[in-house]
């Protein structure tokens, strides 16, 4: 880890994208078939047709790690000095994902944490690495995304098995200059605890086992619950109103931004964000027809899409905005850089990296991004 010293502060700067989705796909047709419900309700209520599942047996630091190590590829394959993983499903409760996540790359021994902001993680975790940067703490952060969603929804909830998909994305951030390309900034961040109860996993936590309930095994407290009508006014309004306070922190006016790259949540409610800022559709980044809403994995996934479909391009004004559980809202800007071609996060992985113990696992020293 670099250590702390009295040189002018740096800002963040994008240098590194990666994406990776489960390969199974999980269309709306498969959906209906089991729940009460229509390829044509799922798609104008949420514009989703299909969504990617983990198989039986893979976790959350499976797409970390996938994502993570095409992210450090990008950026030129320079080893980060700290990992953070954003994410709301952990592999396990205790220890924390991202210390995994490290050692499967070859990075034992850098400071790695998770960052359990839900949906708003990855702007919580872009701004905590940012942070590590501007101080010296480090010179060179990866930041994932990573979520496996139906590990934690009923698949008998018609409302929300529709919803939500597994997936992971992840940038490598260096300190750098604010004039330069990619450098991140600046932030805006929000919370509202009042709000807890609109999206929640009730089990598991020292509230509930306190109590001295743990609930029956498959019992309901421990799936996600979000109430959707709460939810929608709480989104539209915090993202919006978060995006103009970064624009105008910024000084950025409307025809300053050519990307607005939200948290896909639902295609109503991103449609309603865009209309509050004032901004034309066609700026809308939205990969959510095909991936459904994949948490704190959302944006980086939906930037890797936009950059390999040619749509980024170096100089352009883009506007990252979050919502999510606890409540949590937050945003940043950034003017894209010049990165090398993107792969697209649906294509096919390398071979996966073993997990640390397993026959023929190489060495922390022995292992490369």
């Amino acid at each position: 880890m670099a250590q702390t010293s009295p040189s002018a502060p740096s800002v963040a700067v994008l240098c590194g994208l990666g994406g990776w989705v489960p390969p199974r796909i999980v269309d709306n047709a498969e959906l209906s078939a089991r729940l009460d419900t229509t390829d044509a309700w799922i798609t104008e209520r949420t514009g989703i047709r299909h969504r990617r599942h983990i198989e039986p047996g893979q976790a959350t630091s499976d797409l970390a790690v996938e994502a993570g190590r095409r992210a450090v590829r990008s950026a030129g394959g320079a080893p980060p000095d700290a990992v953070l993983v954003a994410t709301t499903t952990p592999d396990r409760p205790c220890p924390a994902t991202a210390p995994v996540v490290a050692a499967r790359l070859g990075l034992a021994g850098v400071p790695a944490f998770d960052v359990a902001a839900v949906c708003t993680g990855f702007l919580y975790a872009l701004a905590t690495a940012s942070g590590l940067l501007a101080t010296g703490a480090a010179r060179r952060v990866l930041v994932i995304g990573a979520d496996a969603y139906s590990t934690i929804v009923d698949p008998g909830d018609r409302t929300n098995a529709v919803i939500f998909g597994d997936g992971a994305g992840a940038v490598v951030l260096r300190s750098g200059s604010p004039e330069e390309l990619g450098a991140l900034g600046p932030f805006d961040l929000g919370s509202d605890g009042a709000g807890e109860d609109l999206i929640t996993v009730r089990a598991g936590g020292s509230r509930q086992r306190s109590a001295g309930d743990d609930g029956p095994p498959a019992g309901p407290e421990r799936f996600f619950e979000m109430h959707g009508r709460a939810v929608y006014r709480h989104a539209v309004v915090r993202m919006s109103g978060s995006a103009r306070a970064v624009l105008d922190a910024a000084d950025w006016k409307s025809d300053t931004v050519a990307h607005v790259v939200p948290h896909q949540a639902n295609l109503r409610i991103l449609r309603s964000v865009v209309e509050h800022l004032g901004l034309p559709e066609e700026r809308l980044v939205t990969n959510i027809r095909d991936l459904g809403n994949t948490g704190a994995a959302s944006v980086p996934l939906a930037l890797c899409d936009a950059a390999a479909d040619g749509r980024l391009t170096p100089g352009d004004g883009v506007l990252l905005t979050a919502f999510g559980g606890g409540l949590t809202w937050g945003s940043c800007v950034l003017r894209w850089p010049a990165l090398p071609p993107t792969v697209r996060p649906a294509t096919p992985a390398d071979p996966p990296t073993p997990r640390p113990g397993t026959p023929g696992t190489p060495t922390p020293k022995e292992q490369h991004p």
